[in-house]
């Protein structure tokens, strides 16, 4: 079963290669979407793939690197938009 989220992360999460983290582990999951920095110091993930990868995403996501700080962590589903490869995107 495929599924797809949109995942917000507050938190220390800028400035200590958390994008970096998670675009190493959405390709070691098979994980498709994008990670960004969002400019209110968030960190914004839209992940889909195989519902136990994802599930496995959102796991790590809560870990973070060794240096993050997690605070919250806020996942809304989102439609299966069938995207193709993971990128981090940079504004």
């Amino acid at each position: 079963m495929k599924k797809s989220v949109r995942i917000y992360i507050t938190g220390t999460v800028q400035g200590v290669f958390f994008r970096d983290f998670i675009k190493e582990q959405a390709e070691r999951l098979n994980i498709k979407g994008f990670t960004r920095n969002l400019e209110d110091g968030r960190i914004e993930i839209f992940a889909e793939g195989d519902a136990n990868d994802v599930n496995k995403m959102i796991e790590l996501c809560q870990k973070g690197p060794k240096h993050a700080q997690i605070r919250n962590i806020e996942i809304k589903p989102e439609k299966y938009q069938d995207v193709k490869n993971f990128k981090i995107l940079h504004f």
